[in-house]
């Protein structure tokens, strides 16, 4: 903040009297069964001028008024012990400390120096203050049940006989303290993964162990394996689940393909993105005698090879996914298996699991079979490839790929009028050298092969779903893995419909489904190509809920399906091997299996997802930064893409870069945060910082250790 204007004197004294009433508490809180009289306090603070004595009585009595104290004798005041012990988790907002508890009733404030060291995500016990009328509850932590994270990446600082790991995150903001015989040959600027040893109440800082040295710090390979150990995502694969794989051998025997509908005759491809090399899915195409044509959804049989409570199968299911950072792919499976024998690759036969369709002219689904089959792909296609076989009508397998793309975009209207709706954003996406270092930005954007591919994954994922999920009258639906996604909070899309107007939109809130996503549709049509593009998009995004895994079925709100499934990536996601192992099961006539270790296994699932999904956003930011520190000094039109108590953020119009003006910076004026209106507003001149405002800025500074770029007004 700027520090040109001093508060006004009446500011002064507010600001007196409630630090006073703060260290009162403290006092009583800190001293929960002894009493203490305004003469006892006031040399407690060191206050020696009667009339300030006096003040602390009268602000003695005012606590008692609010039930806070409670008065013993007379004069005597002791605090109203109405507390007690809550279990929750730990979460912080700007600088503050709250207890989100267990049972999900109010947030309780934690004073720093009550935290007991907890950090960030940590499960704990709190101790409950008496509580003041119209404030918020107060606690201090008494014990830290469960560490969230126990290892923390840095960079080592080391002298002659210790060393520090110096963190700059949001969980840790202490240095750990290394003896030299836990620090496992490290060297000054090296980042690191330290694990926690242990946190004495009074330290002020917690003591570690070296677990691994990744690197030099500025080392592409060093920066991309901390992102993962910061977000606790394994960074290598272990030794002997390497060796487990590599011993696995296809093994497309006559006597398997037997057991199998042989579709190797039919004409069947892949169309991936030109730098993949697991390809888990593919599609075949033929007419049938009867007119109709048969669309076949081929996925990799990864459950014929991963078995059971094998050591592969154990590390699949902790991953739970892939990881795709910036320059490379954390393969959820040793890749002998994800890039060798499980991915489609043309020419070579392969085990596959499949659904078969029997579509109409129209896309209407005539017949649907579920099966295990054997395959073998005519072509890989990049989807530029494919784009230009629809674009020009030209090229390998044209007949085809112009066949299905016809079919998908009937499917694809279909979905959107039955209320599915249309988040295809634009993905930013680096052009990087062999040393890792960014060399251009560029934008990806879905185009028609994606659609195409999109599509028929989404049909196959769908009927999958349907399948186990509506088993006919008087049926019994078995347990199975749903992908869900619950209907938006009304009161963020109220709040986002309400920002929005202020470039001219309109969104409907409420009444059918359909109507509401055609709204949201309509918007996103209409931001394409503004400047406002990125900032509507991702808002909507926030006003939805976050779509997860799960054995209680309650549909796709943003697909507008009512059952719907992940089927199609098991090389990539656990829960695809969980829905294959559960298809070949009922199919066969298997009983129903336990809900509760699936609801585990799903709420593991998602959660990783999330990791994998924050991971890989800390690469895109750092290689954003990276890119930008080389164009320190200069200006760029820019959108204000976020508002704060600390600075406003800005995106970058030319390439989507996104940094922050500190609050600091703003030195014209004392500007304050209205939270309500997404903006910051000067106190003297009434200059306003608004979420969406158009701005210049020029670029002051890029961290590469705090992934953070600073602009300031141009």
């Amino acid at each position: 903040m700027s520090k040109k204007r001093r508060p006004k004197k009446d500011s002064s004294t507010r600001v007196r009297k409630s630090e006073l009433v703060r260290n009162i508490i403290n006092i009583f809180n800190e001293n929960t069964d002894k009493t203490f009289n305004y003469k006892q306090i006031s040399a407690l603070l060191e206050i020696k001028a009667e009339s300030q004595k006096i003040f602390i009585n009268q602000l003695l009595y005012e606590l008692l008024e609010e039930d806070y104290l409670v008065e013993i004798s007379r004069g005597k005041f002791k605090v109203n012990s109405r507390g007690g012990y809550i279990e929750g988790v730990i979460d912080r907002q700007g600088v503050k400390t709250f207890l989100i508890p267990d049972d999900g009733g109010e947030m309780v404030f934690i004073p720093e120096r009550k935290t007991n060291h907890a950090l960030l995500k940590d499960k704990v016990k709190v101790f409950l203050y008496a509580r003041r009328k119209g404030m918020q509850p107060e606690g201090e932590v008494v014990e830290i049940i469960k560490r969230a994270q126990d290892t923390f990446v840095g960079i080592l600082d080391v002298s002659e006989n210790y060393a520090f790991l110096t963190l700059d995150n949001r969980i840790m903001t202490n240095d750990i303290f290394i003896p030299r015989n836990k620090l496992k040959d490290g060297k000054t600027g090296q980042k690191a993964v330290v694990k926690l040893l242990g946190w004495e109440p009074n330290a002020k800082n917690p003591v570690g162990e070296v677990i691994d040295i990744l690197g030099d710090k500025g080392d592409n390979n060093a920066e991309m394996h901390a992102i993962l150990a910061e977000f606790g995502l394994p960074y290598k694969y272990p030794a002997e689940v390497e060796a487990a794989a590599d011993h696995i051998d296809a093994g497309i025997t006559p006597e398997k393909v037997a057991k199998r509908i042989d579709m190797r005759g039919i004409t069947t491809f892949t169309i991936d993105p030109r730098d993949a090399k697991d390809f888990d899915d593919a599609l075949s195409l033929r007419k049938l005698e009867n007119g109709l044509w048969e669309v076949g959804v081929h996925i990799a049989d990864v459950t014929h090879y991963v078995r059971p409570g094998s050591i592969i199968e154990r590390e699949a299911q902790e991953r739970a996914t892939s990881v795709y950072l910036v320059d490379r792919t954390i393969p959820m499976l040793p890749e002998h298996l994800s890039n060798g024998i499980c991915s489609l690759r043309p020419n070579e036969d392969k085990l596959t699991y499949s659904v078969i369709f029997h579509l109409t002219d129209e896309a209407e689904i005539k017949h649907y079979e579920i099966a295990k089959t054997v395959i073998c792909s005519n072509r890989r296609f990049a989807y530029e490839e494919a784009q230009a076989v629809i674009e020009t009508g030209v090229g390998d397998l044209k007949n085809e790929i112009l066949t299905l793309d016809r079919l998908a975009k009937i499917l694809r209207k279909k979905r959107f009028s039955n209320g599915a709706i249309a988040f295809d954003r634009v993905e930013v996406r680096f052009e990087i050298d062999d040393k890792g270092k960014p060399t251009s930005v560029y934008f990806k954007e879905q185009k028609d092969a994606n659609k195409l591919i999109e599509e028929f994954m989404l049909l196959a994922n769908k009927t999958a779903a349907t399948h186990v999920g509506k088993p006919g009258k008087g049926l019994k639906a078995k347990t199975f893995v749903y992908r869900i996604h619950d209907v938006p909070n009304p009161d963020k899309l109220l709040n986002f419909s309400v920002f929005i107007k202020r470039f001219g939109y309109s969104l409907k809130t409420s009444g059918k489904q359909s109507a509401v996503s055609g709204s949201i549709n309509h918007l996103l049509d209409e931001v394409q190509g503004k400047k406002e593009q990125n900032l509507i998009e991702t808002l909507a995004i926030r006003s939805m809920a976050k779509a997860i895994y799960s054995t209680e079925n309650i549909g796709h709100y943003g697909l507008a399906f009512d059952f719907y499934t992940h089927f199609t990536s098991p090389i990539r996601r656990y829960p695809d091997m969980m829905v294959h192992r559960l298809l070949e099961k009922y199919l066969t006539g298997g009983k129903g299996v336990n809900q509760q270790e699936y609801e585990e296994l799903c709420q593991h699932s998602s959660e990783m997802e999330q990791l994998a999904a924050n991971a890989e956003r800390a690469s895109i930011k750092y290689k954003q930064v990276e890119f930008m520190s080389e164009h320190i000094g200069q200006v760029f039109d820019g959108v204000i893409s976020g508002v704060t108590e600390w600075g406003i953020y800005v995106e970058l119009i030319a390439n989507k870069c996104e940094g922050m003006i500190p609050i600091r910076d703003l030195d014209d004026d004392y500007y304050t945060f209205d939270d309500k209106n997404y903006c910051l507003v000067g106190r003297r001149y009434h200059k306003k910082f608004q979420l969406g405002d158009e701005l210049t800025v020029k670029v002051a500074r890029a961290n590469l250790d705090k992934k953070q770029l600073d602009f300031i007004l141009a």
